[in-house]
């Protein structure tokens, strides 16, 4: 009976897909996971020892709600060197819980009840359940394997209507490792100017790029900046998870907007986590960013491992440009995404997502993350394979 006090709009958004995998996974001592989007790399030692400093000089109240200055200032200097953005580190940055409270916060103070997001998909979880909380009704836009997952004009135009109010943007991507080169971004943000469309670019990834190629932002193209919201934090390219950093950045009016509910709801950031990612971002600058180089150049070699075994295997397999997953298909194996991911955690003790957690775009493919260590990586891959083989003998 206590149901009937709940939100609808919290009700109508279901239980995350991935999170089940995860508690199977640990009821078991020798399961290996590829299902959770983590580097397995430390927080480098300098960034950590910032933190505790920090605690033993006893700063341990409040900060302003933006955040702490030197770390808006660190942000503001790091986005104009890295990716050519201007942002006044006073009006137009705001330190966040994560990259997670912006997209939340973002979508609240943009969002108003029957508005449509646009989210081109597979795509993290979290973008369509934050439009929902905001009142708005989130539109899938497909994209799929064979154009590298990018989206293109022709599928955002066909998904437009009058009610379309934000677009959300994520690349490099999280399942598929897609990335935008800066001609088809430019096409997106030429839709966008036509269409009066907000763009809410998430770039948590953008670090992590391979191959010589660097992931632009569309803020940079021409009427975007206005219109545009960068979105990014510390976990993934620095490591950083556990200190739930992040960052978004806009026009002031579009700041203020979004500061007024993260003053209501969070207040401000922890203290620590914002001096240690003031340290990541500030001796990152000095030293050429070494660790995120370091980090990076094992992801690529794990990320070729782990292409090459797929193939090997038989799963037909994107190439990924960023972030750190693949996305092999597995349709030929009969079984539906969910099915796969079932049997093989349950029988060869090996976590996978399945593509269809990610919107049914993903469906007939899983995501397999390769931030894991090598050692493990081949034992999954021997598993996966020995799986593999069975799903034949059954046929």
């Amino acid at each position: 009976m206590s149901e009937r006090f709940i939100n609808p709009a919290v009700s109508a958004v279901p239980p995350s897909a991935i999170r089940r995998f995860f508690d199977v996974a640990g009821t078991m001592k020798n399961a290996i996971s590829l299902g959770v989007g983590e580097p397995d790399f430390v927080t480098p030692f300098k960034v950590r020892n910032s933190a505790i400093d920090s605690l033993l000089d006893g700063e341990t109240s409040y900060t302003t709600n933006a955040g702490i200055q030197p770390l808006r200032e660190e942000i503001a200097l790091y986005l104009k060197e890295r990716f050519g953005l201007s942002y006044s580190p006073h009006t137009e940055t705001l330190v966040t819980v994560g990259a997670s409270e912006a997209i939340d916060i973002a979508m609240r103070a943009l969002v108003s009840p029957g508005d449509e997001v646009l989210i081109p998909e597979p795509c993290y979880i979290s973008y369509g359940a934050c439009a929902m909380f905001a009142g708005g009704t989130p539109v899938y836009v497909p994209t799929r394997a064979e154009t590298g997952f990018e989206l293109t004009p022709e599928d955002l135009e066909r998904c437009i209507t009058k009610k379309s109010r934000v677009l959300v943007l994520s690349y490099p991507n999280n399942p598929t490792g897609g990335v935008m080169p800066p001609e088809k971004l430019a096409a997106i943000a030429e839709v966008a100017v036509r269409h009066d469309l907000f763009v809410l670019s998430d770039e948590i990834y953008a670090e992590l790029c391979y191959d010589g190629f660097r992931q632009q932002s569309i803020a940079g193209f021409p009427g975007m900046r206005e219109r545009t919201m960068v979105i990014s934090g510390f976990s993934k390219a620095f490591a950083m998870t556990g200190f739930r950093l992040g960052y978004l950045c806009a026009d002031e009016p579009i700041v203020a907007a979004v500061s007024r509910i993260h003053q209501y709801t969070i207040m401000c950031a922890s203290r620590q986590s914002q001096v240690a990612s003031w340290s990541a971002l500030r001796q990152g600058r000095e030293n050429g960013y070494a660790e995120v180089v370091r980090m990076r150049e094992s992801y690529d070699r794990r990320r070729r491992l782990t292409l090459d075994s797929f193939r090997d295997m038989g799963l037909p397999c994107f190439e990924p440009r960023g972030a750190f997953y693949t996305f092999p298909s597995i349709r030929h194996t009969g079984l539906s995404s969910e099915a796969f991911c079932d049997r093989l955690l349950t029988e060869y003790h090996v976590v996978c997502v399945p593509g269809s957690a990610f919107g049914s775009s993903g469906e007939g493919h899983i995501r397999c993350c390769y931030a894991t260590a090598v050692d493990k990586l081949m034992e999954a891959f021997e598993r996966i394979g020995a799986f593999l083989e069975k799903l034949k003998q059954e046929k």
